[in-house]
């Protein structure tokens, strides 16, 4: 027997998919409104814009094109869309099911450095908060979010909340622009996370479902801008 033959090969590391990068990149700039709604996405311009080709250009727009945030037309390319309110209010009804199970299972399942590591984040919150340092503050409340659903250890539910909460970045943001809805929303993250500390498990449920669902209330009671 030829010993080479069985020594395990060491497994083959590959970066992350350029493609997922690309995604990533156009979701921010719709998200923010750097390209807004109505913007046609020329392909040429766009993957010199990002530095790639078009291949996965346009495995990105195909993916956000899933996600609502584009529309692909035949012959016509693509165009940037937001989300309507039905699609968002649909979209959040489940969103807010499942971060309140998430929240239930990470209140019994999370680990004391998990909670700790929570914690930490929320004083990163209230200091972006602080500073009105919008982005920073989007970026951190998504990591807060995330590690509750992480905490929960359900694989299926993460892979699904991170589509639908993909989905919702659009609607994430622009609630992040009003102030009032922002000191409400700060307020909340502080009791959820007393919730979590406590593991009060129903408690954490119930405050997270609220919580989703709070900021897409307040804007809808407000009249729309002349």
């Amino acid at each position: 027997m030829n010993i080479a033959t069985t020594i395990p090969l060491p497994p083959i590391s590959l970066p992350e998919p350029l493609a997922d990068l690309v995604v990533e990149r156009l979701r921010s700039l719709i998200v923010t409104e750097e390209l807004e709604a109505g913007t046609r996405l020329r392909e040429r311009q766009l993957a010199e814009r990002l530095g790639v080709s078009r291949t996965p250009l346009r495995d990105a727009l195909k993916v956000l094109a899933a996600e609502g945030l584009v529309r692909i037309e035949p012959k016509r390319g693509a165009m940037v869309r937001h989300p309507s309110p039905a699609e968002i209010e649909e979209k959040l009804s489940v969103l807010a099911v499942l971060e309140g199970f998430a929240g239930e299972c990470a209140a019994r399942m999370a680990t004391d450095a998990e909670i700790s590591a929570i914690g930490r984040l929320q004083d990163e919150l209230t200091a972006a908060f602080e500073r009105q340092d919008r982005a920073d503050y989007f970026r951190i409340n998504q990591d807060i979010h995330r590690s509750i659903v992480a905490a929960a250890r359900n694989e299926t539910l993460a892979a699904v909340h991170m589509q639908l909460n993909a989905q919702l970045a659009f609607y994430r943001w622009k609630g992040s622009a009003d102030l009032e809805l922002w000191n409400t929303a700060i307020a909340e993250h502080a009791t959820l996370l007393e919730l979590l500390q406590n593991r009060d498990a129903t408690g954490l449920a119930e405050a997270l479902r609220t919580h989703v669902a709070s900021t897409w209330r307040e804007m809808r009671r407000r009249p729309s801008p002349a």
